[in-house]
């Protein structure tokens, strides 16, 4: 998208000293006769698994004040974080405590005051950065967050404060609530349980809160493939009036499938980025990710696995284009790459 600056058989064998027997010949079974009015088993269909998506989240995050505390026998630092409302990082982060996060009787600590919210089963980095006003990658920072970013229930975060979000000026605050590929790779984990994930296997119908994290990736050679046969128009790179395309864009008929390019798992499927319109973004082995986006139709849900050559969507002219067309990118992390070098036969 363009952006600014798998039975056995037992054999036995008997030796007996015994006169031997006369040996008659074993008749062999017949086969029972099936009668053509007997339906065939019928193997049922596995359910079908309900699309996720992310949860509402409700802005009730508490403002703890800044504030000192002495540890006592039995201390934790989880549990000075939850008796206070600060979280364990952050404490971690203002005294200067490295993991396994030991602390000593008789130690004083220091609080970060600030505002904290505490994360609910379905949440996602990006609705929770959005129900504050507040910028996702800043989120990361203060908490320092770690790939893949997957929230747990319970776990508190820290916010700016109020007085932070309103100095915003009005471009930052639209910034803030401007979502991109970066986000969604970064920031669109649902934090569930270890049990609630375990309630619900792949290919169950569950409810949105109830959606582990993604998948292992199966395995990707590191070879990619032309995700969809059409006429480049655009290539990667800077391109005038100060725009960027972070990947390619590839003319092609209207409902045209548009396959994997490689090994993945569905990290999204939807439309909550503008000027992509429809989109998939997926998610391989070695930290590589492509996306797809302006499709007509979305054929994969979060959680797929798919196959290299797989179809996933069909070409489109959502978003901001006016043609059938694919807008194709591949990141290594959040890196965009130049996509020609890699696709053989494209350019």
């Amino acid at each position: 998208m363009f952006r600014f600056a798998v039975p056995f058989v037992l054999l036995l064998a008997a030796a007996c000293s015994a006169p031997s027997r006369p040996q008659f010949p074993v008749p062999t079974p017949k086969k029972p006769i099936e009668s053509a009015a007997t339906p065939a088993p019928v193997t049922p269909a596995a359910p079908k698994r309900a699309p996720w998506k992310p949860v509402k989240v409700v802005a009730d995050a508490v403002d703890v004040p800044q504030q000192t505390v002495t540890v006592v026998r039995g201390d934790t630092l989880s549990g000075i974080g939850t008796r206070t409302g600060s979280s364990v990082q952050a404490i971690a982060q203002a005294n200067r405590i490295a993991p396994p996060y030991t602390i000593e009787v008789g130690q004083v600590l220091t609080i970060p005051g600030g505002r904290y919210h505490t994360v609910k089963a379905g949440e996602t980095g990006i609705t929770i950065a959005r129900a504050y006003g507040a910028d996702w990658e800043g989120i990361v920072a203060t908490n320092e967050l770690t790939a893949p970013y997957t929230l747990r229930v319970g776990q508190r975060l820290r916010l700016p404060t109020k007085a932070q979000v309103r100095e915003m000026t009005l471009a930052e605050r639209a910034a803030a609530f401007t979502l991109d590929i970066d986000d969604l790779i970064t920031g669109s984990e649902p934090a569930a349980t270890e049990a609630a994930a375990a309630a619900h296997p792949a290919g169950e119908t569950a409810p949105p809160q109830a959606v582990a994290a993604l998948p292992p990736t199966p395995a990707f050679n590191g070879r990619f493939m032309a995700p969809v046969e059409g006429k480049l128009i655009s290539r990667f790179g800077a391109k005038s009036g100060g725009l960027y395309n972070d990947g390619i864009n590839l003319r092609a008929p209207a409902g045209a499938p548009i396959r994997a390019a490689a090994n993945g798992v569905v990290a999204y499927a939807g439309n909550a980025v503008e000027g992509f319109g429809n989109l998939v973004l997926l998610k391989h082995d070695g930290g590589w990710v492509t996306a797809y986006a302006h499709a007509e139709d979305l054929l994969v849900i979060r959680g797929d696995t798919v196959r290299q050559g797989d179809p996933i969507a069909r070409v489109g002219k959502t978003g901001s284009v006016d043609e059938p067309q694919l807008h194709f990118e591949i990141r290594q992390g959040k890196k965009p790459v130049d996509p020609l070098p890699l696709l053989p036969g494209v350019g």
